[in-house]
């Protein structure tokens, strides 16, 4: 059986291409639309827009038109809509206009420049729908508690192979530590679930001399 589009996507390795704020991966969207296209020359985006009154005085009274905006708001707060075609298959993202610090923008302070920022974040994770990068948004959506045991966890087993590499004196150290502080889980830090005990064993790994 062939690879399908979604795993062909995903396993496009972008982590090269992408920049970190506000402790989050982001991948362009120029970045992001490239590989897009590079695999699906047909691949299409979509906009979405808002109908939107406005209203104006003049000499001749009060007059209203309606225009097309490509943001959208509820009178509180804004976001936009856009949507990624591959192979005839729309994914679509919504995600609220925010401000640098992540935060909604109120609706009656939203800028045109303010939406465009949102568009392209927006156009960069319809993608990732697709499978482009997807990796990079795992784990986004985890509460702050369960992301922090997730780094540990990480931080641990990277010095754990660091610290092996070592040699063999080094790597039996290594193993009695872990097993040591964590003698539940046999010593491997991806079973434990208490983030405090994996920060004291990643100090302890880091503390550990030959």
């Amino acid at each position: 059986m062939s690879e399908n589009y979604f795993t062909a996507l995903y396993n496009i390795d972008v982590r090269d291409k992408t920049k970190q704020k506000n402790g989050l991966n982001y991948l362009s969207w120029a970045a992001a639309w490239s590989e897009v296209k590079k695999q699906h020359p047909d691949a299409t985006y979509c906009i979405y827009e808002q109908n939107y009154q406005i209203k104006e005085s003049n000499e001749r009274g009060e007059q209203s038109y309606m225009i097309n905006r490509p943001w959208h708001d509820d009178g509180k707060t804004g976001w936009v809509k856009v949507g990624v075609t591959i192979n005839g298959i729309e994914n679509i993202e919504e995600l609220p206009i925010m401000d640098l610090r992540n935060k909604p923008i109120s609706a009656d302070s939203i800028t045109s420049a303010d939406a465009n920022k949102s568009i392209q974040r927006a156009l960069t994770k319809a993608c990732a729908r697709h499978g482009l990068g997807l990796y990079l948004y795992e784990g986004e959506d985890m509460p702050e508690d369960a992301k922090e045991q997730a780094d540990y966890q990480k931080k641990c087993m990277d010095i754990m192979a660091k610290k092996c590499k070592a040699g063999e004196k080094m790597k039996e150290k290594v193993g009695e530590l872990c097993r040591e502080m964590l003698p539940e889980e046999n010593g491997n830090p991806t079973l434990c679930n208490d983030t405090g005990k994996l920060e004291k064993l990643y100090k302890a790994l880091l503390a550990l001399r030959a």
